[in-house]
């Protein structure tokens, strides 16, 4: 009765929110215009979708990261079997058609209400869905499992916050049949699994295939067109350091222990890559605030000796930031509630990794690289200073720590081929 309840409450208020959900894209258009685009496709009217294809859905870009190696895969061994690739954001939507290019078809998932799930099902008929990590939503999952259409969730992850939130009872009478729907939950950790089996999804169906992230590899042209890039900034003497992915309180708390590296005596050159675009103006005012000469790399201006910061102000730059970077610290840990952002493409790259304590939804990952030397973890400004000057002052100690780091990657490589076995009956 409570599963009803839940169920139909739950469509309810999806349809009542729909407005906002499209003001909410409006408003995002000011200043990402591609939010104010492909409106239909929100709503399930995606036009010329094959049928009988693979589906793969990845929100942004991170999973679309992960999703591109899983799509070749795929292509490579079913050519003539269509693949349809959906996004939320246009950010992930972009990196589809840069990386995968006409090879797949792209569009946007449905907001999950339940007419716009069922009109885009009916639409792509797809042979099986993959989602890419845990993008569970309660009407994409019930109306798949009527549609008979199998579920597959790849490099599937829960950290116990959000377990904690999915076990509340109206949440669980949501929750629950849609878990329990699911083909297959393919899981990076046992920690995943274990969360899984808890919230109601079949234990037989849940398998540990560790996590796809070990398993992507550096394009390899990186190395050289990081130490070219290095060249032309005139840095090759001087320490050079990335911040990536950095949040909002977070530049601020980089900035202060940058300020202190140099104060030792160091003539370090920062990059400091905000996570979102629409941030960029904002860091870059923090920067002219502070006084700090800088140059922006989207406007690919000179980088001089007594430059001190460039401005990570590009998309898709970051594994070229750390394949020329001696120290790599990676955002989205310093600040509470957002638990950590992917560190292991720093790793790939050999390089040894700062973070701050809030990295819950990579523990598994910051533990692994913690253990082999790779990673330190620095409380605030002060903390990741000291660790920068120690590395500064022993590049030697550095260069062991980022060899750890890679041999860590390489260890625990081999998700892949797990995930296109257990796929294989569905594909």
């Amino acid at each position: 009765m409570r599963e009803r309840l839940a169920r139909a409450a739950y469509r309810l208020l999806t349809w009542l929110l729909l407005p906002a959900a499209f003001a909410y894209f409006w408003w995002r258009g000011r200043r990402e215009p591609a939010y104010r685009r492909r409106w239909r496709e929100r709503l399930g009217y995606a036009e010329h979708l094959p049928s009988n294809a693979i589906w793969i859905h990845a929100a942004s870009v991170g999973e679309v990261a992960l999703a591109r190696p899983l799509a070749e895969a795929l292509l490579g061994a079913a050519p003539k079997r269509p693949l349809v690739v959906t996004t939320f954001t246009p950010t992930g939507a972009e990196r589809v058609q840069t990386q995968l290019g006409d090879a797949v078809t792209h569009c946007y998932l449905p907001l999950d209400t339940d007419a716009a799930i069922r009109r885009f099902l009916r639409r792509l008929q797809p042979r099986c869905g993959i989602i890419i990590e845990t993008e569970l939503w309660p009407n994409l999952l019930s109306n798949a499992a009527r549609a008979n259409v199998p579920m597959i969730v790849a490099n599937a992850n829960i950290s116990a916050r959000s377990a904690a939130r999915y076990r509340r009872p109206w949440l669980a009478a949501l929750m629950r049949p849609a878990l329990a729907g699911l083909a297959a939950i393919a899981a990076a950790a046992p920690v995943y699994a274990r969360r899984f089996e808890e919230l109601g999804a079949p234990a037989e169906r849940i398998h540990v295939i560790g996590n796809l992230k070990y398993d992507l590899a550096p394009a390899p042209e990186l190395g050289a067109d990081g130490k070219a890039l290095r060249r032309r900034w005139q840095a090759e003497a001087r320490p050079v350091w990335v911040a990536a992915s950095t949040h909002e309180g977070e530049e601020a708390i980089v900035l202060a222990a940058h300020r202190q590296l140099r104060a030792q005596g160091h003539n370090a050159l920062l990059i400091l890559a905000p996570r979102h675009p629409q941030r960029f103006a904002s860091v870059r005012e923090l920067l002219q605030q502070g006084g700090w000469q800088f140059a922006a790399r989207s406007e690919q201006q000179p980088v001089h000796a007594d430059t001190a910061v460039v401005l990570g102000d590009t998309l898709g730059d970051v594994p070229l930031f750390y394949a020329l970077a001696d120290v790599a610290f990676v955002g989205g840990s310093l600040v509470p509630g957002i638990g950590g952002h992917n560190m292991l493409e720093a790793a790939a790259l050999a390089r040894p990794i700062l973070v701050g304590p809030h990295t819950e939804e990579w523990q598994d990952v910051t533990a692994t690289l913690a253990d082999a030397g790779a990673l330190r973890v620095a409380d605030d400004a002060t903390a990741l200073a000291q660790h920068l000057q120690d590395w500064c002052a022993d590049l030697a100690a550095a260069e062991r720590a980022g060899e750890a780091a890679q041999a860590c990657v390489t260890a625990e490589r081999g998700a892949l081929a797990r995930l296109l076995a257990l796929l294989e009956p569905f594909v």
